[in-house]
C-alpha cells in the first residue's frame, strides 16, 4: 500500500513543533535565571533612587547612592545565603514546600527587619577596628563602603559554589582589611578577633553536640519505645513546651532590642514562663492529634511537623531582627558620615536604609534562596521532621548559651553545625547497631567495610567544601575589602 504524503507531512510537521517546543523550553530553562538577574538589577537601581530621593542633593548624594545600591547588593546576597539556614530543614524534612518556606520567611525576616530592628548600629563592627586610627571622615567612608562591596562579593561567590557563610563573619572580615588599608595593622581590635576566630570552631560544634542531644532524646524516649505513641504523648509536649520557652528567650533576648531592653536573667524567666504555659496547652492537642494513629515511627514524623514550621519562622523573624544590620550598618555609617562629615562609634539607623535591608533580604531569598535550601535541607544529610526539630531547637539553645558565656557565634555555623551534628549521630548510632549485628529488618547479618563507607549519611565532600569556606571567609573578605579600599582611595585621592 502506497503511503499518503499527506500523512508524511502531517508527520514532518509534528516533528518541526517538536523541535520547537524544545528550544521554547531550552530558551525558558536558560532565560530563568536572567529574569532573577534582572529583578535584582531593578532592585537595585530603586535602591539608588530612592537614596537620591531622600538624602537630596549634597556634594556626597553620589557616594551614597553608590553605597544604597551596594547594601541593596549585600541584603539580596544574605536573603540568598543566610536565610537558607532557617528554612532549609523544615523544606528538607518535607514539613513545608519550597515555595511556602520562601512566603513565610519572607514575611517573618522582613517584620522582624522592621518591628524589632536595632535603632543603632556599631559602624565598627563590634569594635573590630579603632576609630581613632581612621584619618578622616572621607576615609571613614571609603573603609565602609569597602568593607560593604568586599563583603557583598563574598557572599555572593559562596552562594554560587554552594556553601552556606556567615555573612556577619564576611562584614567583619571587609571591615577589618579595609582597616587595615587605611590605618595598619595596629588599628585592629585582635583579642576580639581572637574571639570571633574561636567562634568558627565554637559556634557548629555547639551547635552540632546540641542537635545530637535532642536527636538521642527523641531516639532513645519515643523511636525506640514499645508504644511509641504513649511515649509521644509523654515527651513532645516537654519538647514543644522547650521549643516554645527557648524562643521566647531568644526573642526577648535578640528580638525586642527597639521595644525593650530585657537582661538575660529576665529573659530566661520569659521564656520558663510561656514554656510552661505551651506545654500545658499541647498535652491535650498531642493526645488529640496522636488518637487513632498506628505505633510505628512513620506516625511520629506528623507530631512534629506544625512545631517545626513554627520555629523556622520564628528563627526568620530574629535572624531579620538581628542580621540586618549587617547589610545596613556600613551603608548606615556612610550616611552618618556623609552627612555629619564625621563618624562615630554608633549611629541611628534611618527607616528608609532599614527598608533596603528588610525588603533585599526578602527579594534575594524569593530569586536566588532555593539553591542554599536544598544544599542545607536535603543535600548534606537526609533529615524528617524529628532531625530539622532538633536543628531548629539547637539553633536557638546555642545562641542564649553563647550570649550568656559572651561569646561571639554565627547564626549560619549553629545551624549548619546542627545539621552536621544529626548527621554524625545518625551515623555513629548506625554504626552502634551494626556493631552489635544489628541491621534494618533484624536479620542479624554484618556489612562488609565498603558497604559500611557507601552508607555514610553526611556527605563529606559538602562538609569539606563549608568548612573550607568558613575558614577562608574573613581573611577572604579582609584581602578583597583592602584591595577595594585602595583602588577606591587611589581614584578619589
Amino acid at each position: 500500500m502506497a503511503e499518503n504524503p499527506q500523512n508524511n507531512q502531517w508527520k514532518t510537521l509534528d516533528k518541526d513543533l517538536g523541535r520547537i517546543s524544545q528550544i521554547e523550553y531550552a530558551t525558558a530553562y536558560v532565560s530563568r535565571p536572567l529574569i532573577s538577574l534582572g529583578i535584582a538589577l531593578a532592585f537595585m537601581v530603586l535602591a539608588g533612587l530612592g537614596a537620591a530621593l531622600v538624602f537630596g542633593s549634597s556634594p556626597n548624594t553620589v557616594v551614597v547612592i553608590a553605597a544604597a545600591i551596594f547594601g541593596a547588593y549585600m541584603a539580596l546576597n544574605i536573603g540568598a545565603n543566610d536565610v537558607a539556614n532557617n528554612m532549609g530543614p523544615a523544606v528538607g524534612a518535607n514539613a513545608l514546600t519550597m515555595g511556602g518556606a520562601i512566603v513565610i520567611a519572607a514575611i517573618c525576616e522582613s517584620a522582624g527587619a522592621l518591628l524589632a530592628g536595632g535603632d543603632v548600629v556599631s559602624t565598627i563592627s563590634k569594635d573590630i577596628i579603632d576609630p581613632d586610627g581612621i584619618q578622616d571622615a572621607q576615609t571613614f567612608i571609603w573603609a565602609m563602603m569597602a568593607a560593604l562591596v568586599s563583603a557583598a562579593l563574598w557572599v555572593n561567590l559562596a552562594t554560587k559554589v554552594g556553601a552556606p557563610v556567615s555573612t556577619t563573619h564576611s562584614v567583619v572580615g571587609g571591615v577589618m582589611g579595609a582597616g587595615i588599608a587605611a590605618a595598619g595593622l595596629a588599628t585592629v581590635n585582635w583579642p576580639t578577633m581572637g574571639a570571633i576566630a574561636a567562634s568558627w570552631v565554637i559556634s557548629p560544634v555547639l551547635g552540632g553536640v546540641i542537635a545530637a542531644a535532642c536527636l538521642a532524646l527523641i531516639k532513645t524516649r519515643i523511636s525506640y519505645r514499645e508504644d511509641k505513641i504513649a511515649a509521644a504523648r509523654r515527651w513532645v509536649p516537654i519538647l514543644v513546651g522547650l521549643m516554645a520557652g527557648t524562643f521566647a528567650t531568644y526573642l526577648a533576648m535578640k528580638g525586642l532590642k527597639r521595644i525593650v531592653r530585657i537582661d538575660i536573667g529576665t529573659a530566661l524567666l520569659i521564656g520558663a514562663a510561656t514554656g510552661a504555659v505551651i506545654y500545658a496547652v499541647t498535652i491535650p492537642l498531642i493526645r488529640r492529634q496522636s488518637e487513632g494513629m498506628e505505633n510505628r515511627r512513620r506516625s511520629l514524623k506528623a507530631l512534629f511537623g506544625l512545631p517545626l514550621i513554627i520555629s523556622a519562622a520564628l528563627l526568620s523573624f530574629a535572624h531579620g531582627a538581628n542580621d540586618v544590620a549587617n547589610a545596613v550598618g556600613p551603608l548606615a555609617a556612610i550616611v552618618y558620615a556623609s552627612e555629619a562629615g564625621g563618624f562615630a562609634g554608633e549611629v541611628a539607623i534611618p527607616l528608609w536604609v532599614m527598608i533596603i535591608g528588610a525588603f533585599g533580604i526578602s527579594f534575594g531569598l524569593f530569586l536566588f534562596g532555593p539553591k542554599l535550601i536544598r544544599m542545607v535541607g536535603s543535600q548534606i544529610t537526609k533529615l524528617d521532621p524529628m532531625r530539622a526539630y532538633c536543628v531548629a531547637l539547637s539553633a536557638a539553645i546555642t545562641v542564649i548559651v553563647a550570649s550568656w558565656l559572651g561569646l561571639p557565634v554565627s547564626s549560619t555555623h549553629i545551624a549548619v553545625g546542627g545539621v552536621f551534628g544529626v548527621g554524625f549521630f545518625r551515623e555513629w548510632y548506625m554504626e552502634r547497631r551494626l556493631q552489635k549485628g544489628l541491621t534494618t529488618g533484624g536479620t542479624g547479618k554484618r556489612l562488609a567495610p565498603e558497604e559500611r563507607r557507601r552508607r555514610k549519611l553526611v556527605r563529606r565532600s559538602h562538609f569539606m567544601t563549608i568548612v573550607a569556606a568558613w575558614v577562608i571567609t574573613v581573611p577572604a573578605a579582609a584581602l578583597m575589602s583592602a584591595f577595594i579600599f585602595y583602588v577606591l582611595n587611589s581614584l578619589t585621592g
